[in-house]
């Protein structure tokens, strides 16, 4: 099922000189929240540089496997099976996205799912920069109990009509972004915007799922993605990398931010090479490997405080290439 229609009057002027001058406000359903789990619905919204709407689209998509909790999104198998493949529809995706920043309520999450089903198409998603509307109320200090798009959808007296419908949260986000973005703008808040890197290699493996009701839509979440169990590194760690230097074996090394390269490939690179991955960021943190480092995360603050070594994704990648073995190795 596909939806387009276009709406008169909109100027797509922009303002201030240095905000963007068109959004593309998206939500997409998806059957989880795991790495190998699909989009089933998908719903944008341009906007122009004042955040007036200039038209909307809303499609279905056959994830090719069971729709996942159907108790939250409503559809089913049944619903999906007549509908497009991503593939099929990642070209009329791209002409919403193309030349716009993604506007998305806990945008990583929908980058994330976005960007993975490109990759399977053997595509790239034409965003470079993307808006979480969950940053900008912090930034704007708005009055809410929580970070749920209900809760900036009430304080904005915006009416949701079908939660967790894609159509519909994106309607909603749209309505809310708009005032959003003219506070900020008669404030000069600096907009939170943050770099995309579409996915140039992936690898379509299953990793285990979460159970059931394991946070599915947690709005505020930034660790939705499901942890691996890796094998424990076998190499004491010999301590901080220094920068000149060679990577050595037993080495910790934290990831932050959106890659090139699928995280869990590597990941396993790291690990292949003799590398203990860990999960977070502590003064015994060897490395951090970001392309965002002025992005604000947790981890990033932490490397300024411990003075941990920060290189970028390709940088690490040329690291990896020759990796002192361990101390008695």
């Amino acid at each position: 099922m596909l939806e387009d229609r276009t709406l008169a009057g909109a100027s797509p002027s922009p303002w201030p000189a240095a905000y963007p001058e068109g959004y593309a406000v998206v939500d997409v359903e998806t059957t989880g929240l795991a790495r190998d789990d699909r989009i089933i619905s998908a719903a944008v919204y341009r906007l122009d540089g004042r955040g007036e709407v200039e038209d909307y689209w809303y499609t279905l998509v056959n994830p090719e496997r069971d729709p996942g909790p159907v108790w939250i999104h409503g559809l089913t198998s049944e619903a999906l099976e007549g509908a497009p493949l991503f593939a099929d529809v990642a070209e009329e995706f791209s002409a919403r996205l193309a030349g716009r920043v993604l506007v998305a309520h806990n945008a990583v999450f929908d980058w994330q799912m976005i960007a993975r089903e490109y990759a399977r198409a053997r595509r790239e998603a034409p965003v470079r920069q993307r808006l979480c509307t969950i940053a900008l109320s912090k930034e704007l200090d708005l009055p809410l109990p929580n970070h749920k798009l209900e809760s900036l959808a009430a304080h904005f007296g915006v009416v949701q009509r079908r939660a967790h419908h894609a159509l519909d949260d994106a309607r909603v986000l749209a309505e809310t972004f708009r005032p959003s973005l003219r506070a900020a703008a008669a404030g000069g808040v600096r907009l939170p915007l943050l770099e995309c890197r579409p996915l140039t290699e992936w690898s379509d493996r299953q990793v285990p799922r979460q159970a059931s009701g394991g946070g599915y839509g947690g709005a505020g979440a930034s660790s939705w993605r499901p942890a691996r169990k890796r094998p424990a590194c076998p190499y004491p760690n010999p301590g901080r990398y220094e920068d000149g230097k060679r990577l050595k074996q037993g080495m910790r090394i934290a990831f932050s931010g959106d890659t090139s390269t699928d995280r869990d490939l590597l990941e396993d690179r790291a690990i292949e090479a003799g590398l203990h991955v860990a999960t977070s960021l502590s003064r015994l943190t060897s490395l951090l490997v970001t392309n965002d480092p002025e992005s604000g995360t947790a981890k990033t603050a932490k490397a300024r405080q411990y003075g941990t070594p920060v290189v970028d994704e390709a940088a690490f990648g040329q690291l990896l290439r020759d990796v002192d073995p361990a101390d008695g190795a």
